[in-house]
């Protein structure tokens, strides 16, 4: 039970060094990842119809 405590108390400790990122660096991270996201499915679905293009034209 002592070192679950301490372990509560060095925890709670390290908490409080950390630098939590402000409202705005959070929203832009989020639009960074939806774009992100984005893009890479439009340039994943161009690839996938120029596969199915390409197999339709040897089949």
């Amino acid at each position: 039970m002592k070192k679950l405590i301490q372990f509560v108390k060095e925890s709670y400790g390290e908490l409080k060094k950390v630098v939590w990122p402000s409202r705005e660096d959070v929203i832009s991270s989020v639009k960074v990842v939806i774009v992100s996201t984005i893009i890479f499915a439009l340039v994943l679905g161009l690839v996938d119809a120029l596969l199915l293009l390409g197999i339709e034209a040897l089949f």
